[in-house]
């Protein structure tokens, strides 16, 4: 007798309520008893967490700092995830985008309309994330390049010309010796609408929802299903896979460019240390905890979000590591991509052939 995994032919609404949160409890309970072996009260280490990513408007606008970027670039991620493209480059096309509108708001302003600085910043950002991301995607339609290598190795490039930006060429002479370029122009700042957080969340859950629309609602979104399901089938229904690929990831990259954009002109309001700070990398995980859902993305970024947040307030009340927040992260994606896998599959019992024979042999000496 052998156990296999069988694919369900359909996925009850029910189970795809269920499991999930079944995993989120079990996550829950795994974190608790890692909390008891280091002798911090479980109970108390999630209250603390709670009250720290939301237990005060501040500590809220905070958090939902934190989970603008996420929710921008898990957008990006799980469209190419949609299509079987391992895109690992999110961390690239985030600095990339940041680059390219700290370039407009430093050096285009001058020669521009105020009014349109913003605007172009934002575009300029959103081509330049890209364009990082079409380089892989050509590779990989022309060449057969492996898209996890150069969409990885890409991250490392462009972190590396932005530092070398803030060090060097654009760093602000007026900085003390301190690494960064000088204050952008004030008609280039993003609007905030609470505490630091600004207008990026409205374009994520914008995008969200337009993002959902696509990939339900047209041929396009049908065809990227298609494609990530079975390529095989795609081209024999005449589905034109590069272009479908190039297309997707231009879009993939514009909106983890357009996260480095709103980190850019939103929080720091120049190009310095700490635009890389792992969201790119991050948003591989709301992705796949959101089961690739445009819609689910917005509230895993906001629960990812808080428990980075809430790390810290436990670093601060309870004396644990401010890593605690990202221990969590990995309890929580464990379960949650276990229970994505019942969501799909079921599991089977085969009999063995052998045992099979010998019980249809003694039925037939017994009659």
């Amino acid at each position: 007798m052998r156990i296999i995994f069988e694919k369900r032919k359909s996925m009850s609404r029910k189970a795809m309520f269920l499991v999930p949160a079944g995993s989120f409890l079990i996550s829950l309970i795994l974190t608790a008893i890692l909390l008891a072996i280091f002798k911090a009260n479980p109970w108390a280490t999630y209250v603390a967490m709670f009250k720290g990513a939301f237990g005060s408007w501040p500590n809220f606008t905070e958090t939902l700092v934190k989970a603008i970027p996420l929710m921008l670039t898990g957008l990006g991620v799980l469209i190419a995830f949609r299509l079987k493209f391992w895109n690992i480059g999110a961390e690239g096309q985030l600095t990339f985008g940041g680059i390219a509108a700290a370039w407009v708001a430093l050096f285009w302003s001058p020669n521009l309309p105020q009014w349109t600085v913003l605007p172009v910043a934002i575009l300029m950002g959103m081509l330049a994330g890209a364009l990082w991301a079409g380089i892989p995607a050509l590779l990989k339609v022309r060449l057969k390049v492996d898209e996890v290598l150069t969409t990885l190795m890409l991250n490392y490039v462009a972190i590396l010309f932005a530092e070398h930006l803030y060090y060097g060429p654009w760093r602000d002479p007026k900085g003390f010796g301190f690494p960064g370029t000088p204050p952008f122009p004030e008609f280039a700042w993003l609007p905030r609408i609470a505490g630091r957080a600004h207008m990026g969340l409205i374009f994520a859950i914008v995008l969200a929802v337009v993002i959902w629309f696509i990939l339900n609602r047209t041929r396009w979104g049908f065809e990227l299903k298609v494609i990530g399901n079975n390529p095989t089938a795609a081209q024999t229904q005449g589905i034109r896979i590069a272009r479908n690929i190039m297309i997707a990831l231009l879009f993939a990259g514009a909106l983890s460019g357009l996260a480095g954009v709103c980190e850019v002109t939103g929080i720091s309001r120049r190009l310095q240390q700490g635009l890389s700070i792992g969201y790119g990398y991050t948003a591989i995980i709301v992705a796949w905890l959101a089961q690739l859902n445009p819609i689910a993305a917005i509230f895993v970024a906001l629960l990812i979000a808080a428990l980075l947040v809430g790390g810290d307030q436990v670093q601060m009340m309870m004396g644990l590591p401010a890593a605690m927040g990202l221990v969590l992260q990995g309890m929580l994606l464990f379960p949650m991509l276990a229970g994505a896998l019942f969501t799909e599959y079921k599991l089977r019992l085969i009999r063995s052939p052998k045992i099979t024979d010998a019980a249809t042999k003694q039925e037939q000496v017994a009659t």
